[in-house]
């Protein structure tokens, strides 16, 4: 076994996606919402014991390994070297994997590492106890500033220095995003000078790329976060996700703050599932990976003009992308951090628990623009409001909010309808159409068996290959690759299968394995083993016609020897055929 096999056998795949997925068991698969499309209603599944996953949304399926790949925008070496580290195993020293992007995306996690460590040593010594002193003031406490690998860059281009030392190239630290080139003299320097750094962490738990806070009176800007690199992309990205996930799971609750200090805050206050953009707009591409967490998103912005700008534009997104959305907005003017600071964790955590649907947010928010005793006013209200209903996916909930909010505006219930009736739009979710084909069910049966069972294969493969009469059946393609792949690969995989097929063999296999009614394997058997004893009897009844119709020929040839030679095959045959097939 060469070690990519180890590591999958390894890597079991529900445990694998259910660290990215919300996998609910469903008959002999687990199901949840697809991560690589948008979609209301599950239709991804996955198959513990063909190690395989499938959506019959958008069509993706594979292995775990091409799940990593996906999920993570990584290349098969490097979802190779990802499963390992997370299985204790190491990586054997060739490089028959690996490829020039994946060489380049390690180097930079490798100098990302680096200067991690280095930030960390700089807060800790002498220069960093302006750093420590401004940690100090905003309440931060040491354990917290340890968790989240806080850190502090210094004005000397240290970094630089080091990654020197360590052989990087010039074109290597450019792409790393953690090193500068002045337009004038072409000199490099530290991108990140003077700053509290915060580590960026994927979903896995890798630093990709870092944020850092201005300290002096003057710097700007007052954040500034690591450019676009091969590892990191900051609009699909979310700060803390990796340590939010579990935590959103079991409470069926993600909470959105907007900065990297107020999701320190509250999860220092105990509450971990926690999130925050990386100084961009949220995009729906965020809002998905909430959404494979949790169904719930409370959307915590500062409760300044900006904040809820930003609100008001999030709650589209979500709504658009099918997340129930709640607003908490925080008084006195505190943002998440200050407000756990004054009033204390239990006190905000009794704030998110009595949040309310967006709605009723949104609608307070139509009442400060416009004036709300003329019918013009109440209108222009309704109006506001009217896109953020129509992303509601379920028609009959989007008929109760709308009326809903009509009630709270005082708008007349006929208006609201009318209104409705022009303006909302059906939404239809688009289903993978995977061309039908009629399939025999004593097809159905052996493929389903064959692809569960390497000790069935190893029975009934080679008595297939013997009868050869796999051409006639109706998926005769499957068979045929089933064949030839036991002969060179005898304890060949699903997806070893799988990936041979063509796009309708895969979809129809996919749909027989992920099937709810799959019976007693011992009954299931039994009925192969029927199916395989007629086409054997069949394929028998065929060569005897075929014998005796060349006995006719060789006779009216006057071939008595040919004629007298196939009327003894012919008898052989005829008394095999009596005996059945467990005879020959």
């Amino acid at each position: 076994m060469d070690f990519k096999d180890q590591v999958k056998e390894a890597s079991d795949i529900v445990r694998v996606i259910g660290e990215y997925v919300r996998l609910k068991k469903m008959g002999p698969s687990y199901k949840g919402l697809c991560p690589f499309h948008n979609e209301k209603t599950p239709s991804f599944n996955v198959h513990a014991a063909q190690q395989y996953f499938k959506c019959f949304g958008c069509g993706i399926g594979g292995d775990v390994f091409k799940f990593v790949q996906e999920i993570e925008h990584i290349s098969f070496f490097e979802a190779l070297k990802l499963l390992a580290d997370r299985n204790g195993m190491q990586m054997p020293k060739r490089n028959e994997f690996v490829d020039p992007d994946a060489k380049a995306r390690g180097s930079i996690e490798d100098m990302n590492g680096l200067a991690a460590q280095l930030f960390r040593n700089n807060l800790i010594s002498t220069m960093g106890a302006d750093a420590r002193a401004y940690l100090t003031k905003r309440g931060l406490s040491w354990e917290m500033v340890e968790q989240f690998g806080l850190g502090l860059s210094d004005r000397n281009s240290g970094l630089l220095k080091l990654l020197q030392q360590q052989g990087y190239s010039n074109e290597q630290l450019e792409t790393s995003g953690l090193i500068s080139k002045r337009e004038s003299d072409g000199r490099l320097f530290d991108k990140f000078r003077g700053r509290l750094m915060f580590p960026i962490h994927n979903e896995s738990g890798k630093i990709i790329a870092f944020g850092g806070r201005a300290l002096a009176e003057g710097d700007e800007p007052k954040y500034l976060n690591s450019p676009a690199t091969p590892l990191y992309e900051k609009s699909s990205v979310l700060y803390n996700l990796n340590r939010a996930k579990n935590a959103a799971r079991k409470f069926e609750r993600m909470v959105l703050v907007e900065g990297y200090m107020d999701v320190i805050g509250v999860f220092a206050a105990g509450v971990e599932e926690v999130v925050a953009s990386c100084g961009t707009a949220l995009t729906a591409k965020q809002v998905r990976m909430m959404r494979r967490m949790a169904s719930r998103i409370v959307v915590n912005f500062d409760p300044d003009p900006a904040g809820r700008n930003a609100t008001e534009k999030s709650i589209l997104i979500m709504l658009e992308e099918g997340v129930e959305v709640a607003v908490l907005e925080l008084e006195d003017g505190l943002d998440p951090d200050e407000y756990v600071k004054k009033f204390g964790a239990e006190v905000y955590r009794n704030k998110l628990e009595q949040a309310g649907n967006y709605f009723y947010w949104l609608a307070d928010r139509a009442r400060g623009h416009f004036d709300m005793r003329t019918g013009e006013g109440k209108v222009k209200a309704f109006q506001f409001l009217l896109p953020s209903i129509q992303k509601i996916p379920e028609k009959i909930r989007r008929a109760t909010v709308a009326s809903d909010v009509a009630g709270y505006l005082g708008i007349e219930a006929s208006l609201v309808l009318d209104e409705f009736k022009r303006a909302a739009v059906d939404r239809k979710e688009q289903v993978l159409q995977v061309p039908s084909r009629t399939v025999p069910h004593a097809e159905k049966l052996l493929l389903r068996l064959l692809a569960a069972s390497t000790e069935v294969r190893q029975v009934m493969l080679p008595r297939l290959a013997s009868m050869g009469a796999i051409g006639g059946f109706t998926t005769h393609s499957i068979f045929e690759t089933m064949v030839h792949l036991h002969e060179n690969q005898p304890d060949f995989n699903f997806h070893d299968l799988e990936a041979r097929l063509d796009e309708n063999d895969r979809g129809l296999m996919a749909e027989l394995v992920f099937a709810d009614e799959i019976g007693n394997e011992a009954v299931l058997m039994d009925q192969a083993e029927h199916f395989l004893k007629r086409l054997e009897e069949d394929a028998q009844r065929t060569r005897l016609s075929e014998v005796k119709a060349r006995i006719k020929a060789a006779e009216r040839a006057g071939n008595i020897d040919d004629a007298i030679r196939l009327t003894e095959e012919y008898t052989k045959l005829e008394n095999l055929n009596r005996k059945g097939p467990a005879s020959r």
